[in-house]
């Protein structure tokens, strides 16, 4: 009987396990359609601003190269790492976090300086555990992604990868500091935007649009963006991207712009345009990495709970077989008893 007992534990405990399972399906399988409709309303935005890009860097000429399109020979590397802040999703972290170490001890065995960029607590521990140099981590991004937590993102990312104005920027937001907008900042444009500009005290340290690139010195060679791009519920590819340097001639292939023979009249002139346009894309792109992640991480926390639920349900039948027979046994056992008794009575 006390074994009996046992198993009804066990039943009840795996039911338990299972309810808990197929609520977080239903939350996962939710929280995907909710991703993939934010890839597909971001979708025009990113191909227009490639669109645009195309157009300005294929005109833009070799004279005065952009510091986000100059190639340079890879010796300082940061490793951009997308994983997730909870576990329960399968292989989703453990895929990503195969691909970065790879890359990375790979950068290694070739001399290259290699730090990294992690968003989730999944990578972080990950790497901080094997002793990489972590540059900088991000927790609790998907909780309440949006554009302004991948724009700071990207705009840390511009910041490391250049010294110079954009660096300064970058570094007066990390410590919480606030830069007095320079005379030809436009505020009210600003207004309602991650700009990282305040009113301040007459005296106190300005920041200007043109001051992002101006002085600008290479801080890294090359940034590489490491996740997990979505492909179904069941499928999700881990991706290793370029990031930084933007390479020209990739944008001439995918812009629609850039084959026509038009000219333009840029203003105030392209160097400008691309100032505020590189940025701008650079955030876009983090910001669709992001999404793809989120959407990735959903994909296989439901397929990897919809699993479970299965297996729950294979274990409770099991289970319920060996109950079954251990109580057929039992009865047995007492009828034999009973029989046996009798039949001593009657002798």
């Amino acid at each position: 009987m006390a074994n009996l007992k046992l198993i009804r534990k066990r039943i009840g405990s795996v039911k338990s396990t299972q309810k808990i399972t197929r609520a977080m399906k239903m939350v996962a399988a939710a929280r995907l359609a909710k991703a993939q409709q934010a890839i597909t309303e971001l979708r025009p935005y990113a191909l227009k601003t490639l669109e645009v890009l195309s157009s300005v860097a294929a005109r833009a000429g070799e004279e005065d190269v952009h510091p986000l399109l100059a190639r340079r020979d890879p010796k300082r590397v940061m490793l951009v790492v997308l994983t997730s802040d909870r576990g329960l999703a399968g292989a989703f972290n453990a895929n990503v976090n195969k691909a970065a170490y790879l890359k990375w001890k790979a950068l290694e065995d070739d001399g290259v300086e290699v730090s990294f960029a992690v968003v989730g607590r999944k990578g972080r521990d990950f790497f901080r555990r094997r002793g990489a140099n972590i540059r900088r981590d991000f927790t609790g991004v998907f909780e309440n992604l949006t554009v302004e937590s991948a724009g700071e993102i990207g705009r840390y990312i511009v910041g490391e990868y250049i010294a110079g104005g954009q660096a300064r920027l970058a570094a007066a937001e990390r410590e919480g500091r606030k830069l007095a907008p320079g005379p030809s900042v436009d505020m009210d444009s600003l207004e309602g935007k991650p700009h990282g500009l305040a009113e301040v005290d007459e005296g106190a340290e300005t920041f200007t649009p043109t001051d992002s690139f101006e002085d600008a010195e290479p801080n890294l060679d090359a940034v590489f963006l490491i996740y997990n791009e979505f492909k179904s519920a069941m499928t999700q590819n881990v991706v290793v991207e370029p990031l930084l340097p933007i390479v020209p001639e990739e944008i001439e292939g995918e812009g629609e712009l850039a084959d026509q023979q038009v000219d333009f009249i840029y203003e105030p002139n392209k160097r400008a345009l691309l100032d505020r346009i590189l940025p701008m894309y650079l955030e876009t792109e983090v910001f669709r990495s992001l999404l793809e992640s989120v959407a990735s991480e959903h994909g296989a926390r439901m397929t990897a709970m919809d699993s479970a639920t299965k297996n729950a349900s294979d274990m409770i039948d099991r289970l319920t077989l060996v109950y079954n027979r251990a109580r057929q046994a039992a009865i047995t056992t007492e009828l034999m008893e009973i029989i046996g008794g009798a039949e001593a009575l009657k002798g």
